[in-house]
């Protein structure tokens, strides 16, 4: 059940429209950076093991059998493995992750609003689609006027000149939705490491039962 939960909220995480949206994005042949997906497939990949190795457990339990037993256990010591490693991951790439997404919105903000008429047909799309799914525009506010002037689609509509100048800017919201997944993912790390520990112990616990019982 542990596992089945950890891989539908890592499922979720990996297709939640709004992060998927812009991860998807594309600037000709440069893709949208995809570090953000490295620990989701981690904790994906741990939660569907867990299943499998959670009903390895549950037979080896019935059928007091210790080497499934130590079998569970050693799968539970590297998927634990695993999660540390995720955990650090996160850890490390906390801001480098947000970094990454601000670069590739930085330089097609560039191109959309300086480049070739090539360019802004390949970069004004993936604009919009910042814009319009974070609701915000541009960096700073001077950005913002010199989106409306050069180009009055890119920024969300909104109904009058202060609104559009008021609105967040990308920088912040690219900021904000990172963070927000990536407590998640480090949350899911956190709630499995607990979870494997207490499975480890008890498996212990069960082994050692066997071999005493089978002993007298």
């Amino acid at each position: 059940m542990a596992g089945g939960v950890i891989l539908g909220v890592a499922l979720w995480i990996r297709h939640e429209p709004k992060t998927s949206s812009l991860l998807f994005q594309q600037i000709g042949d440069k893709q949208a950076p995809g570090t953000f997906y490295i620990g989701i497939y981690i904790i994906i990949a741990v939660g569907a093991v867990m299943m499998f190795v959670g009903f390895l457990g549950c037979y080896g339990a019935i059928q007091e059998s210790q080497c499934l037993l130590g079998t569970f256990f050693t799968c539970l010591v590297i998927l634990f493995a695993c999660e540390v490693a995720a955990g650090i991951w996160g850890f490390v790439n906390r801001d480098q992750v947000s970094k990454e997404v601000r670069q590739f919105y930085d330089e097609a903000y560039t191109l959309a609003t300086t480049g070739t008429k090539e360019q802004q047909e390949k970069a004004i799309p993936v604009i919009k689609t910042f814009h319009e799914t974070l609701q915000c525009c541009g960096t700073s506010h001077l950005s913002k006027a010199a989106i409306m002037l050069l180009n009055k689609d890119l920024c969300p509509k909104r109904d009058s000149l202060i609104d559009k100048l008021t609105t967040e800017d990308c920088h912040q919201k690219i900021d904000s939705l990172f963070s927000t997944k990536l407590y998640l993912v480090g949350i899911a790390a956190v709630v499995v490491a607990v979870i494997m520990i207490i499975e480890m112990i008890f498996s212990m616990v069960l082994c050692c039962g066997i071999r005493i019982y089978s002993v007298y």
